[in-house]
């Protein structure tokens, strides 16, 4: 999983969300609990309605962690830095880590290689994971992405085998996989209401205790400030975008942290960002980077295709378009109120 700092969209978020919390009157003797921690490298702050909230908070928190341990690119006893160090051609992981792994070759098959688990290889060469950043001649971009590729991955239930130089990060599925997991257990102890932020990724459980639909604030990829909310409920809100994790080059040129595997260099295909809202968040966080490389038009071919999602696109000269399923849920904020928005039909 590759850890990235993006603090700014996450207070976003859950400020707006929280706001809304705090125009709710709670139902006579309900019970809430927050916790905020570090993890994954990024801040995560949850809220939960009703008896057990405490508990099942710090189940949540201790889950989290137990997952980072097993899936971080950069720690040298989790299963995922094993498998990118691992002398061997096959190693055997836990059933925690096969299904991610089979979760990401899945979805990088279904966007024809848009998500691309192995593209760890080129991510260093840029120094988004060490943070040591670096514009890669398009000879040292070539010899990268010689060991980038899907295909070049096998799983057989736990036994996973690679071709000699091929290395995986899974930081475009795993906290979308990791807030599914949490949301599931969390249910399971019996809590109705929550809200999960995780490094900005927005997972709510069921509404407001008051029976209201939550609001998240959607960040404009330009600007420090929010141009829209969805009121959502039982649902992840999870956004891409070029103005997470980039840096700029002596020359002026801002280079971002989603790569095109097709190119090994940032993605320039005409979004600034996007946001995909479904029941799952694995799907939205898989989509919401493939989609990005993608581009506006092949995004909206790939909904009108498969539909089992809702988005908000930014392009980049700032137009925004949103997919029917949502457009009585999204509204634009005061701010924005004049910016004309497009609805995506079938």
């Amino acid at each position: 999983m590759r850890k990235r700092v993006i603090l700014l969209p996450c207070i976003l978020c859950m400020i707006l969300a929280l706001m809304a919390c705090g125009q709710t009157e709670m139902k006579e003797n309900e019970t809430m609990a927050e916790k905020q921690f570090f993890a994954m490298n990024t801040y995560i702050s949850l809220v939960a309605y009703g008896d057990g909230a405490k508990t099942a908070l710090s189940g949540a928190e201790g889950q989290i962690r137990e997952l980072e341990d097993l899936w971080s690119v950069t720690e040298e006893q989790s299963e995922i830095y094993k498998l990118n160090h691992h002398q061997e051609n096959s190693m055997t992981v836990s059933t925690e880590t096969a299904d991610l792994i089979s979760y990401a070759l899945d979805m990088a098959e279904q966007t024809d290689g848009a998500l691309e688990p192995t593209i760890y290889p080129v991510l260093c060469e840029w120094g988004f994971t060490t943070k040591e950043h670096n514009v890669p001649s398009a000879e040292e971009i070539d010899q990268c992405l010689k060991y980038v590729g899907y295909e070049k991955v096998v799983l057989n239930e736990n036994e996973i085998e690679m071709s000699e130089g091929v290395q995986l990060d899974m930081g475009a599925v795993a906290k979308g996989y990791i807030g599914d997991l949490v949301i599931q257990q969390m249910k399971e102890q019996g809590i109705s209401s929550a809200m999960l932020s995780l490094g900005g990724n927005i997972q709510v459980i069921g509404t407001k205790p008051d029976g209201s639909l939550w609001r998240v604030g959607l960040r404009d990829p330009f600007r420090q400030n929010s141009f829209g909310i969805l009121e959502v409920s039982d649902c992840a809100v999870i956004t891409s975008g070029g103005y997470q994790n980039n840096f700029t080059d002596e020359a002026g040129n801002v280079y971002h942290h989603i790569i095109d595997p097709a190119t090994g260099k940032p993605a320039e295909n005409g979004l600034a960002s996007v946001t995909v809202t479904g029941k799952e968040g694995k799907i939205c966080d898989a989509l919401s980077t493939a989609l990005f490389v993608m581009g506006t038009e092949k995004a909206i071919c790939y909904w009108q295709e498969h539909g089992d999602f809702e988005m908000v696109l930014v392009d980049t000269d700032g137009s925004v378009y949103i997919t029917e399923g949502i457009e009585k849920q999204f509204s634009l904020t005061e701010a924005y109120a004049s910016v004309p928005f497009q609805v995506i039909r079938r």
